[in-house]
């Protein structure tokens, strides 16, 4: 009996899938028109009340309701993806080939119940996904990194580069978030907010550091909002992720990825050099990852105060050591204390930012670099996330303290007519 319930309902299926195409195609409707998704669910529940397999289904409204989702997602949607891509929950989404989906919700992985029915399945959803924005995934390019039209970002990777099967990530786009909404969950003091904001307008030099998924690129959208309107801002990355809500004057540049053996390539060097004859006010890159923090480092030297960049790191210190590795792969002949020196000069803040146990992203610390040593980096920690201990409910508890160090970067507050704390002047 299971087996002929299964075998009813995948040809009502069947039938449901041809009436969609047809749909589609425009056989059902006039050119240049576009059918709504509840003239396509009306159409797929006309069809499964005349099919005579329906009648052994039993199926209750819900359920048909769910089929007939089941197969506008298949043809015309994203399969098992279209209700985790509508979740405001969810903020990452991971397929580990066709049977295993998990998603990070409020900062923790989990696996849901979700799966596509084969590999072919899964590379048509990856197809259709990838087709919207013009790219394509195959053999020859089994790698693909790229910007959704909703503002997630993808990467694809495909056999024979991994052995699970096709392996998509999803970061989605979360909402816009203001400097309230962050002092709202606790991810900084209102002090540490005021004394950002005061740096964004005084054009002090930022970096601003952390581990995968910790909210770097939240935060940099975030400080724009203090750049001033009449300012042009020209953003720089690798995939477009950066949002600068209500911004009018603002260029996007964006690095054009090439094939496996590198021809078309566009890098983020090209675009940092180029950006530096755009007359910019404000320039943001959105990642430092290779050669372009050389220009980056040269261009803080050369006048162009003001610029914030992200990098990669576990603490201040590393993002900098990091920042003079990248130095390095310019393709000059730099001995790496040059490179030191010329940070520490440029560079006035890294501020970093953490993710804790409870999930949270929280400010873990802003701090000044005073210069180099033989040790390295001298930083000093203007603000530090000051740990006091979990709650109850498992949520970590702490504030981000100012230390009572002066920060040295005053100067530029007052070259740029920014305002000085008061805190800061007693």
């Amino acid at each position: 009996m299971a087996e002929e319930t299964t075998g009813a309902l995948q040809r009502i299926k069947a039938r449901m899938k041809v009436q969609l195409v047809d749909l589609i195609d425009g056989k059902s409707r006039g050119p240049g028109r576009e059918v709504p998704r509840e003239a396509l669910m009306e159409n797929l529940a006309q069809v499964y009340k005349t099919s005579p397999e329906s009648r052994g289904l039993g199926l209750s409204g819900v359920e048909q309701d769910r089929l007939i989702q089941d197969v506008i997602n298949e043809v015309v949607g994203l399969g098992p993806l279209d209700p985790l891509l509508v979740d405001s929950t969810i903020s990452e989404i991971m397929v580990n080939g066709p049977h295993e989906v998990f998603v990070e919700r409020e900062g923790r992985l989990q696996r849901v119940d979700a799966a596509f029915r084969d590999t072919d399945h899964l590379m048509s959803v990856i197809d259709r996904m990838l087709g919207t924005v013009g790219q394509v995934i195959n053999e020859t390019n089994p790698l693909c990194d790229a910007s959704l039209r909703d503002g997630s970002r993808i990467n694809v990777i495909i056999p024979p580069l991994v052995l699970n099967g096709p392996v998509v990530t999803i970061r989605r786009k979360g909402r816009d978030w203001s400097m309230n909404d962050y002092l709202m969950i606790g991810a900084l003091s209102e002090q540490a907010a005021g004394f950002l904001g005061a740096c964004v307008k005084a054009k002090v030099n930022l970096v601003i550091s952390g581990g995968t998924s910790t909210g770097k690129t939240t935060l940099v959208s975030i400080l724009s909002a203090f750049i001033p309107r009449e300012e042009r801002i020209i953003t720089i990355e690798n995939i477009a992720e950066l949002e600068l809500p209500g911004r009018e004057h603002w260029i996007r540049l964006v690095a054009k990825q090439g094939l496996v053996d590198g021809r078309g390539e566009i890098p983020l060097r090209t675009l940092v050099k180029n950006a530096l004859r755009m007359r910019p006010d404000r320039i943001i890159l959105g990642e430092a990852r290779g050669g372009e923090a050389l220009d980056m480092v040269q261009a803080m030297h050369s006048g162009h105060d003001g610029f914030i960049t992200v990098l990669h790191g576990n603490t201040p210190r590393a993002a900098l050591e990091r920042l003079e590795t990248l130095m390095l792969m310019s393709g000059l002949d730099l001995p790496p204390a040059a490179c030191r020196t010329q940070i520490a000069s440029a560079v006035d803040l890294v501020i970093h930012v953490g993710r804790y146990a409870d999930g949270t992203r929280r400010v873990a610390a802003i701090s000044q670099v005073l210069g180099t040593s033989q040790d390295g980096f001298q930083l000093e920690d203007i603000f530090t996330f000051d740990a006091q201990g979990f709650s109850a409910t498992g949520q970590l508890q702490g504030t981000c303290r100012y230390t009572g160090v002066r920060p040295k970067a005053l100067p530029k507050f007052h070259l740029n007519n920014v305002e000085v704390p008061a805190w800061l002047t007693k």
